[in-house]
């Protein structure tokens, strides 16, 4: 093992999860839903925290685990969360409970992402986060951009797509599409954009 994956396993077990997430993230992995890794959950909760999130949207409930992050961080937020799969936002729900988040701070949307963003207002969200139908990543991530206030944040996780965005001889759609997105944010004059290396990737925006 090299130094470098001694040192991303370091930061992975150095994560401490609380009971209700350590379940949610069980749960995930025993029906194939990818959470985000310990590390990148806690920097979602540190990126809410930051910046004082009161609005969050998230496009791709999964079972709960990256809104318990990202609430960890903003306990005081409104989670809107968007997900197809009613029984994943059931588990998420039964998960944000467990852990105490009142009702009146989630708001689940059951849906194509692509149908429910259009609906969403603009300039209107602190925090929105893209774990959701990888192909569709661009379209979500210019979608996100325009629900953000200025100055807010557009995360998106995954962005190194297991390995394969920074191996140029991966050359299948979703991660060309993850490797043109990374490449166009990281010049354009709309946003700041910094990508981690924790877990799978987490690419963070700010919206200018």
């Amino acid at each position: 093992m090299s130094h470098i994956e001694s040192s991303w396993k370091f930061a992975e077990e150095l994560v401490t999860e609380s009971g209700p997430l350590a379940e949610a993230r069980q749960h995930s992995l025993e029906l194939g839903v990818e959470p985000v890794s310990p590390a990148v959950g806690a920097q979602l909760a540190v990126v809410a925290a930051a910046s004082a999130a009161k609005n969050v949207i998230e496009i791709g409930t999964g079972l709960g685990v990256s809104g318990l992050w990202l609430l960890r961080g903003a306990p005081q937020a409104t989670l809107t969360s968007i997900d197809r799969e009613v029984d994943h936002q059931q588990a998420a729900r039964d998960a944000y409970l467990s852990a105490g988040v009142p009702v009146n701070r989630f708001r689940l949307i059951t849906g194509r992402a692509s149908d429910v963003l259009p609906r969403m207002n603009e300039n209107s969200y602190d925090i929105v986060f893209v774990d959701a139908d990888p192909g569709s990543v661009i379209e979500y991530v210019e979608h996100g951009l325009r629900l953000a206030r200025p100055g807010g944040l557009v995360l998106v996780a995954h962005a190194l797509w297991h390995g394969s965005v920074a191996n140029p001889a991966k050359r299948d759609a979703t991660t060309t599409g993850f490797r043109t997105l990374l490449t166009e944010v990281s010049t354009s004059p709309a946003v700041i954009s910094s990508l981690s290396t924790a877990g799978d990737g987490l690419l963070q925006l700010v919206k200018l």
